[in-house]
């Protein structure tokens, strides 16, 4: 089975999900039956929120920021995680590691069986912590264009998809849609980054747009734990032109896809559309 871990389009589905229900409500309490996720859990992240409105919730590459009245806080995913809206007398599962109570009688519940996402308390510019403060633009920003990646990748050997999953380069765009990207934009994913035209960047960078769009709208993907705040799979898979389809027709020109490893990632690719 493909490994896979919630990308840019599933964060921003649980941001969208959950921000109507959380944006303007009190948290009464964190309640942490678990410490030991990617990253300790802060001993006093009760102490810090309780009482707090919570005025924002945004994303951040594949982090989501919810901004109280006196700091913020930083969630991740990890590999398995989800954030869900729940009643907050649920009995809770074993993997339901954090819950934030709202004064509603709900409760944001992190699950995450896994154990490699991230619940992190700052006081400072949530901007400038060092999860988030070296990180590239956002693939859906108007700071990412083919002006800025073809001028970032001049002299780069690194192959271009290895380079577009480079958070430095740019946040947020992961294997399975920088797969799908190259695919829509007819670029084979071993080419050396700083071989691409600027005339190519432009294709690039409309591709990874449509693609993000599409998986947005889709709600992301589920090949394995991936659910919305609802508690609803995503359906983004579906759509999938190479990413998973290895040995199976081309869509487009019927010849086989091709499946290789690169950076200890699969990658898929059509030998006839992708040059």
């Amino acid at each position: 089975m493909l490994s896979f871990m919630p990308e840019l389009p599933e964060v921003e589905t649980t941001c969208r999900g959950l921000a109507p229900h959380c944006v303007g409500r009190n948290i009464v309490t964190a309640l942490v039956r678990n410490t030991q996720l990617r990253w300790p859990v802060p001993a006093d992240l009760a102490q810090q929120v309780a009482g707090q409105p919570i005025l924002n919730l945004s994303r951040r590459a594949k982090y989501l920021i919810m901004t109280l009245q006196h700091g913020a806080i930083i969630l991740h995913l990890g590999m398995s995680g989800s954030l869900r809206i729940m009643d907050s007398n649920s009995p809770a599962g074993v993997h339901d590691h954090i819950d934030l109570v709202l004064d509603n009688d709900t409760c944001i519940r992190l699950r995450d069986p896994r154990r490699f996402g991230a619940v992190l308390w700052t006081q400072s510019d949530v901007l400038r912590h060092p999860l988030l403060e070296n990180l590239g633009p956002e693939p859906l920003s108007e700071m990412f264009d083919e002006t800025y990646l073809h001028g970032y990748s001049r002299g780069r050997k690194v192959p271009i998809k290895t380079f577009l999953m480079d958070s430095h380069v740019v946040a947020g765009v992961g294997n399975i849609y920088a797969n799908e990207a190259l695919f829509l934009a007819g670029i084979r994913p071993t080419m050396p980054a700083g071989r691409l035209s600027l005339a190519r960047y432009a294709r690039l960078t409309a591709a990874i747009r449509t693609i993000l769009a599409r998986a947005i709208e889709a709600g992301g993907s589920t090949l394995r734990d991936f659910v919305n705040s609802a508690g609803e799979a995503g359906y983004f898979q579906q759509q999938y032109t190479v990413y998973g389809r290895a040995g199976e027709s081309c869509r487009v020109c019927s010849s086989s896809i091709k499946q290789i490893r690169q950076g200890q990632r699969s990658t898929f690719y059509c030998p006839c559309c992708q040059t």
